[in-house]
């Protein structure tokens, strides 16, 4: 099976430079750190001199409403770092390197938005592909969510 990495797409990246998911106005900054941040809109981190915005964002909002059903208490909000203009995107459709990092929790959910499984990967964040390939090989589940484990933050979706 070939799945699909997703960033935050553009539309909704707008909507987010305007106001983010949780009422506020996105915080701008320029990027001063040379390792960066994770930027959830190409799938790479900041370079130095880069305006960058920290925005709340919910991961499955759009796509519950999309699809007319309710995610309930799995609709979190959270923290991400987006470019603070419109960027390019991802440069290619394959897991992003520059943000791989070493541990990672993937999230499982079914097409109702609730949570039906899920895998640690500690250490040995080689097998994320593979692994959400497999979780993705059950039928019942629609997307997987990879996050950051020391944070919790919402990195990418993964989708067949």
């Amino acid at each position: 099976m070939t799945s699909r990495v997703l960033p935050i797409g553009s539309d909704v990246l707008d909507e987010l430079r305007k106001c983010d998911d949780a009422g506020r106005e996105p915080q701008v900054r320029v990027e001063d750190d040379a390792y960066g941040q994770p930027l959830r809109c190409c799938l790479r981190r900041s370079r130095p001199g880069e305006r960058i915005a920290l925005v709340s964002y919910a991961p499955l909002r759009r796509w519950a409403r999309d699809r007319g059903v309710d995610p309930g208490a799995y609709e979190e909000v959270g923290p991400v770092f987006i470019h603070a203009e419109t960027c390019d995107g991802p440069e290619s459709p394959v897991w992003p390197e520059a943000i791989r990092g070493t541990r990672r929790v993937l999230r499982a959910y079914d097409g109702s938005g609730q949570i039906r499984g899920g895998c640690l990967l500690d250490g040995n964040t080689e097998l994320s592909e593979r692994t959400a390939d497999d979780l993705l090989l059950d039928p019942e589940i629609a997307v997987v969510h990879v996050r950051a484990v020391e944070f919790g933050c919402f990195l990418f979706e993964v989708r067949r």
